[in-house]
């Protein structure tokens, strides 16, 4: 390869190499929470709640076994509170209901709330 192709790739690499400096503009908070209204889109979203009512854990060789009709021992017995969890994050306790022949839940406590009046209701 000639001098001169060499010295064209070396002048190509450090193009492809070289920092350059960025100048920002300045932005305005004027706004910051975007448009008049546009929480109302999640207001009316749903979101998933998963309710526990205990925990186990068993072998392979157990669940492996399992058939219709088995009964598996939870952790909890069977007065304590089932946690509710949001994104796998627990915010609230609650209790089993029938609701019109199906199961519902009856919040017993949010967590974070203290001694407010959703806390208080049972």
């Amino acid at each position: 390869m000639s001098q001169a192709a060499t010295a064209v790739e070396e002048t190509q690499e450090q193009a492809k190499t070289s920092a350059r400096n960025v100048e920002f503009s300045e932005v305005s908070d004027t706004n910051a929470r975007g448009q008049a209204g546009s929480i109302d889109i999640l207001l009316d979203m749903d979101v998933p709640i998963t309710v526990t009512i205990g925990q186990t854990e068993i072998p392979v060789r157990r669940l492996l076994q399992l058939t219709q009709g088995s009964v598996i021992k939870l952790d909890k017995p069977i007065d304590e509170p089932l946690d509710l969890y949001l994104s796998g994050s627990k915010f609230a306790t609650g209790s089993v209901v029938v609701v019109d022949g199906c199961f519902a839940i009856k919040i017993k406590s949010i967590i974070g709330l203290d001694n407010t009046e959703e806390n208080n209701k049972n």
